[in-house]
């Protein structure tokens, strides 16, 4: 038995409970529901446009959600509900909650004036007030969690896109986060450089860290993933474990999805 199931009964460390969201006419969110137990990984797949980066994105309230409930270890993300009315935290509330939520991008988003340990320090320092030497400390054993241990004092511009990629994961790992959320981390990358970021998010992963990862690396989501959903125009189409949605998926959007990426 896991460690995760050994666990008492608590809330999943994600439960969205009919989650909408629109941007003018354009409803991207049309009632996603889902709850993701803590130490579990749930990978997202579905076409562009579909809606999983904009989920992502209301997970840590970068997106407002206009209805529905959106919990983060069981706290409402972004809001206090009073009499069944949800009011919105204020700015510095919601940034202090962000940061128990690491999050990773298609684009690396480093600062190109620091070095690699700069990079990853900046937060600890100026966010939670980490004392600097501590900081240095534990950015430099994420570098060589990560593989990066002799990139220290590299810039942005010194490094390839997956070694940048894994400092922005050390970067995120930095904040000490309950949860990491991955919005197609391996896309802008060529493709012989996508298996060292794979490499460090699978061992997150057997670490039980809990991961939310939009990708189309299929081969990630079966070998690692807990758990697969299918998203299309907004909603979720099909969910389950990787095995059943990858090989043997019910619903011909599935089908007719997973045809033209396997």
């Amino acid at each position: 038995m896991s460690a995760v199931s050994e666990k008492p009964a608590m809330n999943p460390m994600v439960d969205a409970q009919s989650v909408h969201k629109r941007f003018g006419r354009l409803k991207v969110l049309k009632g996603i529901t889902m709850s993701v137990p803590a130490g579990a990984v749930v990978c997202l797949i579905g076409p562009s446009g579909s809606g999983k980066s904009t989920f992502l994105r209301c997970i840590n309230h970068l997106e407002k959600i206009e209805a529905g409930r959106l919990y983060v270890d069981g706290e409402l993300v972004g809001y206090r509900e009073k009499h069944g009315t949800l009011y919105e935290m204020k700015d510095r509330e919601v940034c202090g909650k962000r940061a128990e939520i690491g999050m990773v991008f298609q684009q690396f988003n480093l600062f190109p004036h620091f070095t690699a340990l700069q990079n990853i320090i900046e937060s600890p320092v100026r966010v939670k007030r980490v004392p600097k030497a501590a900081a240095v400390e534990r950015a430099r054993e994420l570098l060589e969690q990560v593989g990066l241990a002799d990139k220290a004092d590299a810039y942005p511009s010194q490094l390839s896109g997956g070694q940048q990629q894994r400092v922005a994961i050390a970067r995120a790992l930095a904040m000490e986060p309950k949860l990491m959320l991955f919005d197609e981390p391996t896309s802008a990358l060529d493709p012989e450089l996508v298996g060292d970021v794979l490499a460090v998010m699978k061992q997150l992963a057997e670490q039980g860290m809990t991961m939310i990862v939009v990708t189309h690396e299929m081969g990630f989501a079966r070998e690692v993933a807990d758990a697969v959903y299918f998203l299309d125009g907004g909603v979720i189409v099909e969910s389950g474990a990787p095995a059943a949605v990858l090989s043997n998926p019910q619903h011909e959007r599935t089908r007719s999805f997973l045809s033209k990426v396997l």
